[in-house]
């Protein structure tokens, strides 16, 4: 496998996962040597410092990940805008039912339901203030997104469990998805406890890096 075709699985792989993903993690994926990894990250680290790119890699100990440069903040934040001013879509309100009837779960969890890479569409619904997100307990470098409580306010109910039909359709899709929505031990209780909770509405900024 020549250099370039390894640079551009592992942009790609980056782009899909959109969060920090560990180097072994990436060797398993691409069925290479851990040290052939690292040298594919510090090349493709190399070729993103042209100014015509638009991202940059970003590698903290043994994880990797892709975000945008800094430099395009202006743009980026006006983009967001844009999509607070605007109405939610078809994808976004399918996403949001996905983590209002099974949060917390994992973004895994919302793509294997909808068969397509959520990462955006989480991005976005962060940014509107409809979801927020907290480290999983149970998986490293991993969150679980839930809807925020100002969800909850919008549509006038006390918690998740109020939600038209909530207990038929959580026990659906736990049959369709063979049990995979239990992902945490609290169940769908929304936590009180804000310390553990990326809060709602966090910076476009803030997000689109991690994101």
């Amino acid at each position: 496998m020549d250099e370039t075709t390894i640079q551009g699985k592992l942009e790609a792989l980056l782009f899909l996962f959109g969060e920090p993903v560990k180097l072994d993690k990436l060797a398993d994926v691409l069925g290479l040597k851990l040290k052939d990894v690292e040298e594919a990250v510090e090349a493709l680290t190399t070729a993103l410092k042209n100014d015509d790119r638009g991202l940059h890699i970003i590698v903290s100990e043994d994880r990797v990940q892709i975000t945008t440069k800094p430099v395009l903040g202006p743009l980026l934040s006006k983009i967001a805008q844009e999509e607070l001013d605007s109405n939610l879509t078809p994808a976004s309100m399918e996403t949001l039912a996905i983590v209002a009837y099974l949060g917390p779960c994992r973004r895994s969890l919302v793509e294997h339901i909808r068969g397509v890479n959520s990462s955006f569409i989480l991005r976005s619904l962060l940014i509107r203030g409809l979801v927020e997100r907290k480290p999983d307990p149970k998986r490293q470098n991993t969150f679980l997104y839930q809807v925020s409580m100002d969800f909850l306010r919008h549509m006038g109910v006390g918690s998740t469990k109020e939600l038209p039909e909530y207990e038929k359709y959580k026990e659906f899709t736990k049959l369709f998805i063979g049990g995979e929505g239990d992902t945490s031990e609290k169940g769908d209780e929304q936590s009180e406890n804000g310390s553990s909770i990326e809060p709602a509405g966090s910076s476009s900024e803030s997000v689109e890096q991690e994101l």
